[in-house]
């Protein structure tokens, strides 16, 4: 099954560019990053190195558990346990599995040293495919192509597939310092196999040379492709996505903090920075998709509208990319089984896992729904009716669920389900009530067809907001287009009160809140003042421990690796 999917990714990223000798030449590629590359997986045939490259890609949509310890392969998957750490852990999403045991230390913030599986996930797929990344640059050095006798033509197309690999590096790098602070850090001029250990590095040096290669893979000289023009692979616009979000969190990445978590040398701020980034983005084309629903929905990486968005998005197909992680995850753990076998087909998917809602606290906060559905004796609503202006909080879910999640914290039906993710295409406009002839076309499926936006423009403008709020500047143009698409009113003021809140409606179960939240200081301290819903174990809130900003590092890494400490906070493992 591993190959079999490997094959089928293959298809997605390399359509049009891959001999069909490239599926039997990717057989010897290891799946160890332990294991070094053999001359005999690549040679002088481009597909071969296409394949090298797509195992790199195929690392955000993997569930191979090759040297991961005994888990769920689905829940494996980086971008579903990614976006389990940034999510589940602060207001915008509870999950309701109670005994899956990385769901009570996210959904209350009570993680400690032992090791969660979604952070687990999280710190062994980002160095895995690091380790990936790092080989196929060994590889294909310009020494070794010229020993190889490949030709001066396709060594000049595979100084562009290398620099995919190294902003596929990046963004790996990103979610694990990102993560974890302080990460082992290798590159393809580091040692490598035998006893060899990777020397943990600081997270300021991580993000200096995160900030450094993504520079230079913008660059004029660049072999990066041009923005907009390798769809659903990374270009120049997905380079300088990534480095913009990272100028605009360079003060927490920089800093340093104490046991406790309070910051005893402040970071740098780097908001001009930011600013000048955004700015090159806005000259590369990038276009808002008209329709906010459009980019999640099953045909977003067909629809020209959406792509027009997206500066990077990994590639979903329900028949090719067969995961239960991705785009899948929000699908199905959205919905009960209850719902998909009603009419109404809530989200065009056929399994319900009956695991993520939204709290009604946070849908009331930043989105104010009136005219909510009647409830029944028992209080559940008895039909998904509500009304709210805003475009963006149009897509909960409601019947048959309760408002409340008090005391039932691990109950699917209390809460609002957020269909945000709709495996219907953009072609079907009632989802909720799809009629034959449209189920007739678009079906419901077992996977998803939603490509995962992983940096598109709506993030872009409100990082150029906010980098002008602080740095000078004007993002009203930017955010009066946000405003409009979603239809509602622009601000009269931009200021962190309403980044905190447009970020959560924007950019609602992407993947960014637990990020957001560290920023403007509102996460994890015994002084922070922001609550939410079941936030450190309690209905109404209470602060939690600073140093948990971050995660610990896995106790089964620390012992493998001598070389690593464990951050401030936790306890080493035993």
């Amino acid at each position: 099954m591993k190959m079999k999917l490997i094959n089928k990714y293959l298809s997605v990223f390399a359509a049009g560019l891959m001999a069909a000798s490239c599926i039997g030449d990717l057989d010897t590629l290891p799946l160890n990053p332990s294991q070094t590359v053999s001359e005999s997986a690549y040679g002088t045939d481009e597909s071969a190195y296409i394949g090298g490259l797509a195992r790199i890609y195929f690392q955000f949509v993997s569930n191979d558990l090759t040297d991961l310890q005994p888990m769920d392969g689905g829940a494996s998957e980086i971008i579903r346990a990614f976006w389990s750490t940034q999510e589940t852990t602060c207001d915008a999403v509870k999950c309701a599995w109670e005994n899956d045991d990385w769901v009570r230390a996210l959904n209350t913030n009570s993680w400690d040293e032992s090791q969660n599986p979604a952070a687990y996930a999280v710190y062994v797929r980002a160095m895995q495919g690091i380790s990936f990344a790092n080989e196929y640059l060994r590889q294909t050095s310009a020494d070794v192509l010229e020993a190889r006798g490949v030709s001066a033509d396709l060594a000049a197309r595979i100084e562009s597939y290398r620099a995919e690999a190294r902003f596929l590096r990046a963004y790996l790098y990103w979610m694990a310092m990102d993560t974890f602070g302080n990460v082992p850090f290798t590159t393809e001029n580091s040692p490598f196999g035998g006893t060899y250990n990777p020397k943990q590095t600081s997270r300021t040096e991580v993000f200096n040379f995160l900030v450094n290669e993504l520079n230079d893979l913008i660059s004029d000289n660049s072999a990066m492709p041009a923005p907009r023009s390798n769809y659903p692979r990374a270009d120049k616009g997905s380079a300088a996505g990534l480095l913009a979000r990272l100028y605009l969190n360079a003060e927490v990445y920089t800093s340093v903090r104490d046991a406790q978590g309070n910051v005893t040398t402040p970071g740098t701020p780097m908001w001009n920075e930011a600013k000048a980034t955004c700015e090159k983005i806005f000259d590369m084309g990038y276009e808002l998709c008209p329709e906010y629903a459009h980019l999640f929905r099953g045909d977003n990486g067909e629809n020209p509208e959406a792509r027009n968005e997206m500066l990077w998005t990994v590639a979903y197909d329900a028949e090719s990319t067969q995961s239960y992680g991705g785009t899948t995850y929000m699908l199905c753990a959205c919905v009960a089984a209850t719902d998909v076998t009603d009419k109404s087909k809530p989200n065009g998917q056929v399994n319900g896992w009956a695991g993520l809602r939204a709290p009604f606290e946070y849908v009331n906060k930043y989105f104010a729904p009136t005219g909510i559905s009647a409830k029944d004796d028992n209080g559940v609503y008895v039909e998904n009716t509500y009304t709210i202006k805003d475009k963006r909080g149009q897509m909960f879910y409601i019947k048959g669920r309760k408002e409340s999640m008090q005391d039932e914290l691990y109950v699917f039906l209390s809460g609002w389900s957020c269909l945000k993710y709709n495996n219907y295409p953009s072609t079907v406009k009632d989802v909720y009530n799809p009629g034959a002839e449209a189920l007739a076309t678009a079906g419901v499926k077992a996977y998803s067809d939603i490509d995962y936006p992983m940096i598109r423009l709506g993030e872009i403008y409100l990082i150029y907001a906010e980098a002008c709020m602080h740095a000078g500047g004007d993002a009203s143009k930017q955010i009066k287009a946000l405003a409009d698409r979603a239809g509602v009113a622009a601000p009269s003021k931009i200021d962190q009160d309403f980044l905190v809140a447009e970020r959560a409606r924007e950019l609602m179960w992407e993947g960014h809140r637990r990020t957001d939240l560290i920023r403007y200081n509102l996460f994890a301290g015994e002084d922070v003042n922001f609550n939410w819903t079941y936030k450190s174990g309690s209905f109404t809130g209470q602060p939690f421990p600073g140093y948990k900003y971050i995660f610990s590092i896995p106790y089964s890494e620390l012992t493998a690796n001598e070389e690593l400490v464990q951050n401030p906070g936790y306890l080493d493992a035993e």
